[in-house]
């Protein structure tokens, strides 16, 4: 049976931290879906979901295993539907680990044969994150560093 995983999230923007997960996750399965969420949380994005979607694919063009889509269900619903018994996750710290188990824990709920697969961060990536990236960004600073692509 194929290992297919989901890796699922909103990607406002994708980061050299997301980068890291997928591509450590490729030594675990034989394709990797990147799942670009509409977070019923967020009002809005900051980048835009067809930009996004550009940008990643760009960055894991030499990757036939890697594809890209969005989504706006319930994500154990979307792993059903692309044959995903996998769910992978990146873990910065233990805030991320709380939130995210509570998340598996539903998804399990939701769909019995999905199964929640969580990597640890890269130390010299665990502290970018999307939401301060956004920031410096609209602000004027340079994120370059912190993204695996050129916006």
């Amino acid at each position: 049976m194929k290992r297919i995983a989901l890796f699922p999230g909103s990607f406002d923007p994708f980061t050299k931290g997301h980068e890291n997960i997928v591509l450590r996750g490729l030594l675990l399965f034989d394709e990797i879906k990147i799942a670009i969420g509409y977070n019923s949380q967020k009002d809005h994005r900051y980048f835009k979901v067809d930009f996004m979607i550009e940008k990643i694919q760009k960055t894991f063009s030499k990757y036939s295993q890697i594809s890209v889509i969005s989504y706006s269900e319930l994500t154990a619903e979307l792993a059903r539907k692309h044959g995903a018994n996998y769910l992978l996750r990146g873990l910065r710290n233990t805030t991320d680990f709380e939130y995210e188990n509570s998340i598996a824990q539903v998804n399990r709920h939701l769909n019995k044969d999905l199964e929640s697969v969580f990597l640890i961060t890269a130390p010299e990536l665990a502290a970018i994150n999307s939401t301060i990236i956004r920031e410096v960004h609209r602000y004027g600073g340079d994120v370059s560093a912190l993204l695996p692509y050129e916006l």
